[in-house]
């Protein structure tokens, strides 16, 4: 999980995976203001990001200096967020190190609204904002007792690509609406699918990438998950969860998998051979497959609805009040998550709008993706954002999750044990983790 959002934010729409252009460094600076042309001051605000996170490379700095002179926008970068976040953490702490505004992903916001809501500020109340332009789970997720301490940027609602011609030579339809329908409204449906397409599969494709893809994919679109409402882990009793494993593991266990584990070489490889027919994909994804099937897919991948709307993947931008420049890094951010911005950023980089105002704009609702038979992504994307559940979100979800996936399921697609003793080494690592 922690390799897909990295790999997320540099995930291209049209021309396939683009290089990152921001600046690494070992920690963001802090907030300055230096001389502009003519003698006049300039303010400087910088943002703290990890990895290439689009918005610098989208153009969107670029635009909002050519509209404001008076502001220069100096961005650094951390390469990984599991090294970004707990440097923020830190930084947040001791109220030092900050830059004027710090994204923050979406395993770790849960974490930062409850933990550090008093050290920054209420982007809610910015001129300009509208909550009700963004999605009300996308909003909710980053606000507290009536204080919003982000705005999100981007996120991953899920469809299913699929490879047309390996359901042909299975003898399934090909068309995306009727593929769709296979599963529409269940993700045991798309299990009998795959079981399906094993029938008459054609030699070395398996249905589906990996077990975990599933499982994370089926997590995706419930709204009861890792905690209650209470706030209590709850993972282990949670029929949500462990219908969620079920499915996932009987997937490893009936041979419908390729066996694989996301974000390695013969993962990417898998794409260019073709090895699997199907995957739960997010939007930012398909700039990913598109690179690694490379020429010889085109047109072959098409994407359909997934079983219910899920969402995988999002970001946010926080202002912390320790920062020098809190006005105008507010207004920063309100602009850059404004839906004509996110509307370009989805454009230009694929990373999903949050703010459901923006599926209305031209760059968003007549969306479709060359590589992927033109289908109409704006649309198949759009429909999944607006159904996604409002989730309760706790502060350990990405430990959970990923011991789940990469210690769990992971001994069951590659290793051949059993569901049983797959779940018990997960718990068995997440009560490590935890110090329970």
């Amino acid at each position: 999980m922690r390799r897909a959002v990295i790999l997320a934010v540099v995930a291209a729409l049209g021309a396939g995976l683009l290089a990152g252009c921001a600046e690494d460094s070992d920690e963001p600076t802090g907030s300055s203001s230096t001389g502009g042309g003519g003698g006049k001051a300039k303010t400087t605000i910088t943002v703290g990001v990890f990895g290439a996170f689009g918005l610098k490379e989208a153009g969107l700095y670029d635009e909002y200096m050519k509209l404001h002179p008076e502001i220069k926008i100096e961005q650094t970068s951390i390469e990984r967020n599991e090294n970004y976040y707990p440097q923020l953490l830190t930084h947040l702490g001791t109220g030092s190190g900050l830059a004027d505004i710090q994204a923050v992903e979406v395993n770790n916001i849960a974490e930062i609204t409850a933990t550090q809501s008093g050290k920054l500020v209420d982007l809610g109340k910015t001129e300009g904002v509208q909550k009700d332009a963004f999605l009300p789970w996308k909003w909710d997720q980053a606000t507290k007792d009536g204080k919003t301490i982000g705005l999100g940027t981007d996120i991953g609602p899920q469809g299913i690509c699929y490879r047309k011609d390996l359901f042909a030579k299975a003898g399934l339809p090909t068309d995306r609406e009727a593929v769709g329908k296979l599963w529409a409204g269940d993700w045991n449906k798309y299990l009998d699918t795959g079981k399906q397409f094993k029938a008459k599969a054609p030699a070395g494709a398996k249905f589906v990438d990996s077990a975990t893809g599933v499982m994370s994919a089926i997590l995706g679109s419930n709204e009861n998950r890792f905690y209650d409402k209470d706030g209590k882990i709850v993972y282990k009793t949670n029929s949500a969860v462990k219908g969620a494993w079920d499915i996932a593991a009987e997937f490893a266990t009936e041979g419908l998998t390729g066996k694989l584990q996301q974000f390695t070489p013969a993962w990417d490889q898998g794409f260019a051979n073709g090895t699997f027919a199907t995957i739960s994909c997010p939007a930012w994804m398909l700039g990913y497959i598109q690179d690694k099937g490379g020429a010889a897919g085109k047109d072959k991948w098409d994407v359909a609805t997934a079983p219910k709307p899920s969402n995988w993947g999002g970001s946010f931008l926080t202002v912390p009040e320790a920062g020098k420049n809190k006005v105008e890094a507010a207004k920063l951010v309100a602009w850059l998550t404004a839906p004509a911005q996110q509307a370009k950023f989805f454009a230009k980089r694929g990373s999903f709008p949050s703010a459901q105002a923006a599926y209305s704009l031209p760059e968003v609702s007549g969306a479709k993706h060359a590589y992927f038979a033109n289908a109409p992504i704006g649309q198949i994307f759009s429909n999944a954002a607006e159904g996604v559940p409002v989730q309760i979100l706790g502060p350990k979800d990405l430990i959970i999750n990923q011991n789940l996936g990469d210690i769990g399921m992971l001994q069951v697609d590659q290793k051949g044990r059993s569901s049983q003793q797959g779940w018990d080494a997960a718990v068995k690592a997440i009560d490590n983790a935890l110090d329970q």
